[in-house]
């Protein structure tokens, strides 16, 4: 039978396409470390087995009697739904309410299996739990796949600065971010730059800062969506208007499509406060302008919008401090 586990993994998660609830599926699964990348393991006790361990789960349950009581009522409500939809439906409400297949779902519904006077109720529960977690099992493996490649399209990317096995960064090759850029490029043009492979690097990213113990692999993961992120705000250029150069605009997208180490010398040459013509007041606008142009344009919550605007608060924040070494500490 499906597992259970399985389902209380996906109740756990955050990936996103194709819809928010099948997002949240990815983002929790168990991790395993392999190339230096860690990468998410199958889970899974069956249903029966919740079942045998429903009375230890229950004696462990620490909250407070209103709260579990709430939550009960939560659970044999959907129960309820789930029970009176057909097949297509039970799909559908099964994918709207992923989260709720936890522990405390599966423990409550044998309970319910249990507490059934006739054989026929029984068969009707049983046929139901099976039903449920092999669309969960769909679930989970379809984010397993998507997993899988994500994983692959970013070894990819990041494969001219790995050293068997290790992470080698800052690069000594000085090609190494070219293919990088290049590889991005072409994942690019391919579509494999999605909302998923996206999920999948910024999930990493956060496993990585919370182990602390590989500063490279941290700026590597880091360095891959700055690339992203300057590839993809290069698609669009606001430097021209009735045929006229916006001076702000441009002066912007020269530094977006520069190298981030390679910023404070674009912004020491353009800003007025350097060698340039561009009021600091004059960039911050423009960069202002290009975060609400993103945040109509990308999908609200989604990792593009937030790896984006992210990329062009970073420009802000370092022409700041460009502004400030340079206009020396104020009285």
């Amino acid at each position: 039978m499906a597992t259970a586990a399985a389902a209380a993994t996906a109740a756990s998660t955050s990936l996103r396409p194709p819809c928010a609830s099948q997002r949240r599926l990815a983002q929790s699964l168990p991790r395993r470390w392999c190339w230096g990348i860690p990468v998410r393991s199958a889970g899974g006790s069956a249903f029966r087995a919740e079942r045998r361990r429903r009375s230890t789960l229950l004696c462990a349950a620490d909250k407070a009697p209103e709260e579990s009581l709430k939550k009960t009522i939560e659970v044999d409500r959907l129960i309820d739904t789930l029970r009176d939809a057909n097949p297509r439906e039970l799909d559908q409400i099964v994918i709207e309410n992923v989260l709720s297949f936890d522990a405390g779902f599966w423990v409550r519904l044998a309970a319910r299996i249990d507490l059934c006077k006739s054989d026929d109720d029984k068969k009707d529960y049983e046929e139901l739990a099976e039903n449920v977690m092999n669309i969960v099992d769909r679930l989970v493996h379809k984010t397993d796949q998507k997993i899988e490649q994500s994983t692959d399209v970013l070894k990819a990317i990041i494969s001219p600065a790995m050293h068997e096995g290790d992470v080698k960064w800052p690069p000594k090759e000085p090609d190494t971010l070219k293919l990088m850029e290049k590889e991005i490029a072409r994942r690019e043009q391919e579509g494999q730059l999605d909302e998923g492979f996206l999920s999948e690097v910024s999930a990493q990213l956060r496993q990585v800062k919370q182990d602390g113990d590989k500063p490279g692999l941290q700026a590597m993961l880091q360095k891959v969506l700055q690339l992203y992120a300057s590839k993809s705000l290069q698609k669009r250029s606001y430097a021209y208007k009735g045929g006229q150069v916006v001076v702000p605009e441009k002066f912007l997208e020269s530094v977006i499509q520069a190298p981030e180490n390679e910023w404070n010398k674009v912004l020491l040459d353009g800003l007025t406060v350097g060698k340039g013509d561009v009021s600091p007041d004059d960039l911050y606008a423009v960069i202002s302008k290009r975060i609400e142009r993103v945040l109509i344009r990308t999908e609200g919550g989604s990792y593009q919008q937030r790896i984006l605007v992210e990329y062009l608060k970073e420009i802000q924040a370092r022409a700041e401090e460009v502004v400030k070494v340079l206009q020396g500490p104020t009285i």
